[in-house]
């Protein structure tokens, strides 16, 4: 482990009041890394659904730093070593990652770019790759395609050879046009559900539709994959119980994704930005102080990609 580690930092805090739970920047002790994990000094961190959803006092999964210290069973990083994935209270000047769920920054990618993978790229990847088998030539349909998800889904799925559409607001057409999307649905305008079009896979990152409207969209064989949730952790059991009954009787492909962030996956992304086939779109920048406003933003559920707090 390095030396001379400073005590203390600031860091986004969950507290409870009488309206709910507050966000608040406190002064903190830095943790300590344990054997298996690095500690960070933050550089970027990203805000997903996951940060608000869960009941963590510190919240921020998605992660990019340096290095400044190891656990003693930690072998493929050192201090020094510039490193993006997923940790444990990334909204903090000082933060700890698994060693496992880390990978190195691509040089020339900024971490501002590298904090903006981890959740939404490996949701993306692993629903595109690995849950659906997407093959060239094959149509695929984004629901919420100007999203975190959507932004990375809709480069990927074009990287892979497919013909994709996007489904996003007005506001976003254009975005999303720009990513690769061979055409783009207005939702404001037209209902994906009703234009007769048949797709081979369907991937859903907003979780507002109802699972038979979403059947009407696939091909015989075709396959939903779905990333997004109810907005209640409440309701998201029920839902799951949709999902499976659905894939029961109606035997359709029916599969919910959760991301697992791994470094070979990390370095695999690392590659795709590199190679210029994905690139992280950044739609706002808070300073840690503004991390409740960032919070807020994104939960509103109108965010175009990512949002990132920054740290000088």
């Amino acid at each position: 482990m390095e030396a001379n580690i400073s005590a203390h930092m600031k860091a986004a805090v969950y507290s409870k009041a009488e309206a709910g739970k507050v966000l608040e920047i406190r002064d903190l002790d830095q943790p300590l890394p344990k054997d298996n994990e690095a500690l960070l000094r933050v550089r970027a961190a990203s805000v997903n659904p996951l940060d608000w959803r869960m009941k963590t006092e510190r919240p921020g999964v998605d992660v990019a730093g340096e290095i400044i210290a190891v656990g003693k069973n930690v072998t493929q990083f050192k201090p020094g070593d510039a490193v993006f994935g997923g940790g444990k209270g990334a909204f903090a000047e000082y933060a700890c990652a698994r060693e496992s769920k880390l990978a190195p920054k691509p040089e020339g990618v900024s971490f501002e770019q590298a904090a903006a993978v981890p959740i939404a790229g490996m949701t993306a990847l692993q629903a595109l790759r690995d849950a659906a088998h997407l093959q060239a030539g094959q149509k695929v349909l984004i629901n919420g395609a100007a999203g975190g998800i959507g932004t990375f889904a809709v480069q990927i799925a074009k990287s892979f050879g497919a013909h994709v559409t996007g489904v996003c607001s007005t506001k976003n057409v254009e975005l999303v046009r720009s990513l690769g999307a061979d055409r783009v649905i207005d939702y404001t305008c037209e209902d994906f559900t009703e234009d007769g079009e048949r797709y081979d896979l369907l991937l859903d990152n907003v979780g507002n539709r109802k699972l038979s409207a979403m059947k009407c969209v696939l091909r015989p064989n075709g396959k939903c994959v779905i990333a997004g949730a109810p907005k209640k952790m409440s309701a998201v059991f029920t839902w799951l119980l949709k999902i499976f009954a659905r894939s029961l009787l109606l035997r359709q492909n029916f599969k919910f994704l959760i991301a697992n962030i791994n470094r070979d996956d990390l370095t695999t992304f690392g590659e795709l930005i590199t190679a210029g086939k994905v690139t992280p779109v950044i739609d706002r920048r808070y300073p840690l102080s503004g991390t409740a406003d960032a919070m807020a933003y994104a939960e509103e559920g109108h965010a175009r990609a990512k949002v990132v707090i920054t740290f000088e």
